[in-house]
């Protein structure tokens, strides 16, 4: 449940701080007071995204803060300790809407991402909008509510899973059908490439070999002189540097005879000697292999002219070339094998055309096992809610396909349309008097009636689900002051299984509160203002009159407000 919610500088909030009681939380006020505008505040905290828009004038950003008990919520528990925050039992959710474009978001003062916030949110509030009960009057959303009521969310995901890659491989088979004509235009420009390159056949990084190569060849009898005069100069030659280098050894020899100290001196020019020799062989055995070979430089210079006329044609490099032979070589072998490929694809298809089946018939089987209870549940909650003789009926179709129809699912042996919510098609049929026979839900409801049988449906989804807090933003929109009493107890009887906080206009619902709070709007200091405080016992009969008779109170409206309060 929701300990408190505190809003500083939202719309047309300066700074509120209100604290929430278990049970039932009525909110009243005069329409544009701002009762919306907290709604809207919570919806930030369940994840919404914001607009700079909702910063106050004159402040430079604005802040919702949630506090809400948690010690026993697993799931809650779970999420965190999956995102490494640190676990407590009352549950801090802020989030910071800068007109910088900034937008903090934080959990036990922890930054998190927008997306934690809104897993939370899932699993701590149901917020019902204004005007969503008019969602019941879109056949797409009944199978929705289904769902919910089912818990099919595993297999959802399960059949989900099978349909996204369904629908993959039919897309590579309408992508292959397409490409076959081009590529049988194309296998002639193709096989000529193809041809081109191989008779080349160039290897990685050849080019740059063969320039090295080329280098050296096209300077060789450079490289012989200058050679042949290092190796003269440093052993052939008169004097060579072989000569002086013994000459000198000869001479340190004779001094180390005399001085000790010298010897050091003769082993350094014995390492030099060797060194020298060392090179004066390597120059010789590098002279030995230079051959002057203009056949030689001749052919690789053509073949490197061959490579750089590839490189020109087909993308500027080897790497290039390699590549672009490797991918018009896929396309040519796919141009001459388009029938097998397609085959194979159609065979990956109604594989995964079956394992669809396996998962919706799954998913159809838990549809109609609930379906059932819903039936059940509504028409008990609607008898409640003053609708006794209804009958509420879901109805499941599912419709066969042509057996080609590769974007079919396959249950035994049978072929049926499919969609990312399965096989099914659901639609909620209804009859609200005796003896008429049921309708389809989208055609025959009042207002009044679907805001009811939304209501019913939010009960049966919380009495399931077990979410702690529920919020109804004008849930009677339609409701007649005769039916206000019994959607007012249907709340109450909620409440005692759920925090509720609920948007009211009808004084017989706002009776029922076990805390009742008031907003309204004044003028400071030239600017409107919304603020909400929360009634005690007389401000609640004032509050639930002004509901009844308008702001001029009286002695009628006085009574019939603690007869609703009373009366609870």
């Amino acid at each position: 449940m929701i300990k408190s919610l505190e809003i500083k500088d939202y719309a047309l909030i300066d700074h509120i701080n209100v604290e929430f009681g278990k049970g039932l939380n009525i909110i009243t006020g005069e329409t544009g007071a701002g009762k919306s505008i907290l709604i809207d505040a919570m919806s930030l905290l369940l994840g919404e995204r914001a607009s700079t828009e909702v910063v106050r004038k004159g402040a430079q950003k604005s802040f919702v803060e949630g506090i809400f008990d948690v010690e026993l919520n697993k799931k809650v528990k779970s999420l965190l300790e999956e995102n490494e925050i640190e676990f407590q039992p009352e549950l801090i959710i802020r989030r910071e809407i800068s007109l910088k474009g900034s937008n903090r978001c934080f959990v036990n003062d922890s930054p998190v991402s927008l997306n934690i916030i809104k897993e939370l949110g899932d699993l701590l509030v149901d917020l019902h909008g204004q005007h969503e009960h008019q969602s019941l009057l879109r056949t797409e959303t009944h199978i929705e509510f289904l769902d919910e009521f089912a818990n099919n969310h595993k297999l959802l995901e399960d059949y989900k899973s099978v349909y996204k890659e369904l629908n993959c491989k039919q897309n590579e088979l309408r992508e292959l059908k397409s490409k076959e004509e081009s590529l049988k235009e194309k296998k002639e420009i193709y096989g000529f490439q193809i041809k081109e390159i191989d008779n080349i056949n160039p290897l990685p990084d050849e080019d740059e070999l063969i320039n090295n190569e080329l280098n050296i060849l096209e300077n060789s009898e450079k490289l012989l002189e200058l050679t042949d005069d290092v190796y003269n100069k440093l052993y052939d030659g008169e004097p060579s540097v072989i000569d002086l280098l013994g000459e000198t050894k000869h001479k340190l020899n004779q001094l180390a005879n005399i001085d000790k100290s010298f010897l050091e001196s003769e082993g350094e020019c014995d390492s030099a000697l060797a060194v020298v020799k060392e090179l004066a062989n390597s120059l010789r055995s590098y002279k030995s292999r230079i051959d002057v070979d203009p056949k030689e430089i001749e052919n690789k210079r053509e073949r490197l002219g061959s490579l750089n006329l590839l490189k020109k044609k087909y993308g500027g490099s080897i790497a290039k070339i390699i590549e672009h032979r490797e991918k018009i070589g896929n396309e040519f072998e796919l141009a001459d094998n388009f029938s097998a490929a397609i085959n194979n694809l159609i065979k990956e298809i109604n594989s995964l055309r079956k394992s669809a089946g396996e998962e919706a018939e799954k998913l159809s089987a838990s549809r109609k096992k609930y379906a059932v209870k819903v039936e059940s549940e509504v028409k008990k909650v609607l008898a409640q809610l003053g609708i006794p003789d209804a009958i509420f009926k879901v109805n499941i179709e599912q419709n066969e396909s042509d057996k080609n129809d590769n974007h079919s699912a396959i249950v035994k042996n049978k072929n049926y349309i499919c969609t990312e919510t399965g096989i099914d098609e659901v639609e909620f049929y209804i009859s609200t008097n005796a003896g008429e026979d049921v309708k389809p839900l989208t055609k025959v409801a009042s207002g009044g009636e679907v805001s009811r049988i939304m209501l019913s449906l939010k009960t049966i989804l919380a009495k399931s689900d077990k979410l702690p807090l529920l919020i109804f933003d004008e849930i009677d929109t339609g409701v007649s002051g005769r039916i206000a009493q019994k959607v007012g107890a249907a709340l109450k009887d909620l409440a005692s299984f759920h925090q509720i906080i609920s948007i009211t206009h009808l004084p017989q619902i706002a009776g029922m509160a076990n805390n009742h709070f008031a907003v309204e709007k004044k003028q400071v200091d030239n600017r409107a203002v919304s603020s909400i405080k929360k009634l005690s016992d007389n401000e609640r009969i004032n509050e639930v009159a002004k509901l009844i008779s308008g702001e001029e109170l009286s002695k009628a409206s006085i009574e019939s407000a603690k007869q609703l309060i009373l009366n609870k």
